[in-house]
């Protein structure tokens, strides 16, 4: 199966900078889009930024001039500068992936794969 770590999370004060990432592993042909969600208590979860592997980028307006995101797609791992944090970025993000695996031999199965999450508090 296919597997997304992410790491980076943490406490920052309000006009402070982080940086995630998230390596995908496991039995992968080719990966579509992978991106970042995050959800907020008692939010829906939202799309962050994503970036297909022709390197498409769809962000959210909310995060337009201070959040970034980059793929390397030799190492199967998206990152997300996030700079100018404000306490509403305040949010459990999760790591998503669109996924061609190949299980075996001529095997081949589309899934979307979502991460474990990492908290992003911004507080002073």
């Amino acid at each position: 199966q296919v597997q997304l770590v992410e790491s980076g999370g943490g406490l920052v004060q309000p006009g402070g900078s982080l940086r995630l990432s998230c390596a995908a592993s496991g039995s992968i042909a080719s990966i579509y889009t992978m991106g970042w969600y995050r959800q907020a208590p008692g939010n829906q979860r939202e799309m962050v930024e994503h970036i297909s592997s022709g390197a498409r980028i769809n962000y959210a307006d909310s995060v337009k001039g201070r959040f970034t995101i980059s793929r390397d797609s030799a190492e199967n791992t998206v990152y997300l500068q996030m700079n100018s944090l404000k306490p509403e970025d305040t949010a459990v993000y999760y790591c998503n992936a669109e996924v061609l695996s190949n299980p075996g031999p001529g095997s081949y199965r589309y899934l979307e794969v979502w991460g474990q999450g990492t908290l992003v508090a911004v507080s002073s």
